[in-house]
């Protein structure tokens, strides 16, 4: 049985791989985190993916693939209690002679083998910044 602090250090560890792997725009790697039956609500109030393959549809059609589009993210803070983790991140995006920067703030829900089961992203257009 794990202790509390390891618990805490894998949700941690987990946030940060998912910031790293959503700056890589790795979308095989953003799947691996999650549940085979999690959802994703992103942004909340927007559909809900459910399961793996739904949501790999949500990560692929954010143009991770595309060669010609430079990513970055960066963890500005986050919170564990129990099995739930909330944080805000920084995400910019440069594509030609366009560069967003989208600062949400995610809540994410582990189950017992510290798989993400549920992912929702508050933010609005009102969290994006042409810069």
């Amino acid at each position: 049985m794990p202790t509390a602090d390891d618990k805490v250090q894998a949700i941690t560890d987990t946030v940060n791989r998912y910031i790293a792997l959503l700056g890589d725009g790795d979308v095989d790697g953003l799947v691996s985190l999650y549940a085979d039956d999690a959802t994703v609500e992103d942004p909340v109030g927007g559909e809900v993916h459910i399961g793996s393959q739904a949501i790999k549809g949500f990560y692929s059609a954010l143009g991770f693939q595309e060669a010609n589009v430079d990513r970055s993210a960066e963890l500005v803070s986050l919170r564990v209690a129990g099995n739930e983790a909330a944080f805000h991140f920084r995400l910019i995006v440069a594509a030609g002679d366009s560069k967003i920067r989208i600062e949400p703030i995610d809540t994410m829900v582990f189950n017992d083998d510290g798989k993400v089961s549920a992912m929702k992203a508050y933010w609005s257009a009102a969290d994006v910044t042409q810069l």
